[in-house]
């Protein structure tokens, strides 16, 4: 199925449709069209008009580990890091590079192993970051099937798991915003959990689940504290919480007596 269309398609149709410039045919696996559809991986693709080829059950993902091509064509897997996108998109990216290059190696530290590289990318048009895995390993859709079956090998979920790279956008707000303050004071626990915040958003909107949902959502309740002014921490202290403890029981006891002394009124 392709990306612009709720139609089956062929190969050979699709070969025969490819622009002149496009020297592999992209393919993109997910749970459902509507979910690819709007997948961060398709942004430059969709930007050059290039189709993509939807793969929503289960058999395509290990179809694919041994299809390798169609026609002298090589199949592409839009998720994978060896995305090839022309010589045209070129053009400033080795400037970027040197100009992100401290960011991008103090990101990598901030994250440790958790990815194999953060590099600075030019397949992302409105995203800000994106996660992506190496050639071969598994994407974000073959996680969710692997983990869905009870007898898969754990030892190797954990190393096919690991092979990550996260791919910024140079050009994004968020991303400028971020190289300010890491030029500013690298060492700013702030700035580290809002590395780690774009970290985390860019993993799930590239499909994948994050470690530690509790703290990306500390960091989450946190920005929107800082957003809406609210001051001090979001989370109370144990003072705090025994203080309106002792108020909400205050209160318990006031309605109590209260519903005695009007039951004892209408006894009379």
């Amino acid at each position: 199925m392709l990306q612009d269309s709720e139609k089956l398609s062929s190969l050979e149709d699709y070969v025969s449709r490819m622009k002149e410039d496009q020297k592999q045919i992209y393919y993109l696996s997910g749970a459902s069209v509507e979910e690819l559809k709007s997948s961060v991986f398709l942004e430059k693709l969709l930007q050059k008009g290039y189709e993509v080829i939807f793969f929503t059950e289960a058999i395509d993902e290990y179809v694919m580990t041994h299809l390798t091509e169609f026609d002298d064509k090589k199949f592409q897997d839009a998720s994978k890091d060896d995305l090839k996108l022309g010589k045209d998109d070129k053009k400033g990216l080795k400037k970027l590079k040197e100009e992100f290059k401290d960011t991008v190696a103090w990101w990598k530290e901030v994250l440790g192993s958790a990815v194999s590289s953060v590099k600075v990318s030019n397949r992302l048009a409105s995203s800000p970051a994106i996660v992506l895995t190496s050639k071969y390993g598994w994407s974000a859709n073959m996680e969710r099937i692997m983990k869905a079956q009870a007898l898969s090998n754990s030892g190797e979920q954990s190393y096919m798991k690991g092979q990550k790279t996260l791919e910024i956008n140079p050009r994004h707000p968020l991303i400028q915003e971020l190289k300010r303050q890491v030029e500013e004071d690298k060492e700013s626990e702030r700035t580290k959990a809002y590395a780690q915040t774009l970290w985390d958003t860019a993993l799930l909107e590239s499909g994948f689940e994050i470690e530690a949902p509790k703290e990306f959502n500390s960091r989450i309740y946190s920005l929107l504290a800082k957003a809406y002014s609210i001051p001090g921490e979001l989370g109370l202290s144990e003072d705090e919480i025994k203080a309106a403890a002792a108020e909400e029981a205050q209160e318990e006891a006031v309605g109590e007596e209260q519903s005695e002394e009007e039951a004892a009124k209408d006894e009379l």
